[in-house]
């Protein structure tokens, strides 16, 4: 699925670093402001053990990982919404993403200097902030000026466009994100249409010195206070550490490093998983001697939708979906036992796929 995560955060927090590290794509790391001129994009591997477990009761020629896009988006600053450091350019850049993995510095080095003179992750969130919900207003008086047009003209939806506007706009200049004001889904589509940037859903991460990737440390405490009662998600990753674990050559070296560090996987990992739950995605499975193979689908698609995944031959010829669990499959150990032990459902075009299932899409076209 064409779904893209932006990473963003002030300059020289370690976000190319962390980039580097998940995605198969190498930005330029530097440690001057301002140094980077686009944006890196790449492919983020989800890590799932499923495959693996998957593996042991079929035998296959490849596993297939499914993936989700990123963009590193260079660092900004306050001033970014009037062009100041990589400006406006960027801001555009991460209204194409439809999620947000802001990266915080949490942690001390005096070679690598900090854009406002010390260390202060909360702070950093409020200068992003800040940023985008200028720009967010812009959008939302532009489109404010067209619809009253429309008002005097006699248009009554129009009408109540403007109403929702205007919650947005006092809502937004009352330094507050857009994804914050809950109204009713029919009054969606009045800002739908503006993608607005603080309206994305956010995670945190807290990028943390060698010694706090388990504990983590002050800063990150800071964060964990100033974000208590939000719905965004926080983790803490060792950027500098993930990045010796990203170059080591075998799985073998990979464990005995985090084992060393007292890491039961790496921290990225953690991160994709996460970034995978907050664009509110799933996995389903195809099984076969040719592949195991993971699929991306959005939660509540039903089994033509998520057919069309595969193929859309598939989702406009569906039949039936052939179902088995996850849990059931890996427990039984066979297509076999789970048709014997009643775990194989014969499910037609209303199935709600869910996480885990084992799809075989019956189709004719």
């Amino acid at each position: 699925m064409a779904l893209q995560c932006g990473i963003i955060g002030i300059t020289n927090t370690g976000k190319t670093t962390i980039f580097n590290c998940i995605s198969n794509t190498k930005g330029e790391t530097n440690a001057y402001a301002f140094s980077a001129t686009k944006s890196n994009i790449g492919v983020i591997q989800v890590p799932d053990p499923r495959l693996y477990e998957l593996e042991k009761y079929q035998i296959t020629e490849k596993i297939v990982h499914t993936t989700v896009g990123i963009v590193d988006i260079p660092g900004l600053t306050r001033g970014s919404n009037k062009g100041e450091g990589v400006g406006n350019k960027f801001l555009g850049d991460i209204r194409n993403t439809d999620a947000l993995i802001h990266v915080l510095r949490c942690f001390d080095n005096d070679e690598l200097p900090h854009i406002d003179g010390s260390v202060d992750p909360v702070r950093d969130i409020e200068t992003i902030d800040f940023e985008l919900q200028v720009k967010d207003l812009e959008s939302v008086e532009k489109k404010l000026q067209r619809l009253e047009k429309l008002v005097r003209a006699g248009d009554k939806d129009a009408k109540r466009g403007v109403e929702i506007l205007e919650k947005y706009r006092d809502h937004i200049g009352n330094f507050q994100n857009a994804r914050s004001l809950e109204i009713d889904g029919d009054d969606r589509k009045h800002i739908d249409d503006l993608f607005l940037l603080t309206m994305k859903p956010v995670m945190y991460v807290c990028n943390v010195d060698a010694g706090s990737a388990i504990t983590g440390n002050k800063y990150v405490e800071k964060v964990k206070e100033a974000l208590k009662g939000t719905d965004s998600e926080v983790i803490v990753v060792a950027g500098a550490t993930e990045a010796e674990i990203a170059e080591l050559e075998t799985e073998a070296d990979r464990l005995e490093f985090l084992k060393d560090a007292g890491l039961d996987e790496p921290g990225v990992d953690k991160m994709v998983r996460a970034a995978y739950r907050m664009l509110n995605l799933q996995t389903f499975f195809t099984v076969g001697p040719k592949e195991i193979r993971a699929w991306t689908i959005k939660k509540g698609m039903t089994a033509p939708r998520a057919a069309g995944v595969i193929h859309s031959d598939l989702e406009r010829g569906f039949i039936r979906a052939e179902v088995m669990k996850y849990h059931d499959f890996v427990t039984l150990g066979s297509e076999h036992a789970c048709k014997e032990a009643g775990k194989f459902f014969i499910e037609g075009k209303n199935y709600i796929v869910e996480d885990g299932d084992i799809l075989h899409i019956r189709f004719n076209v």
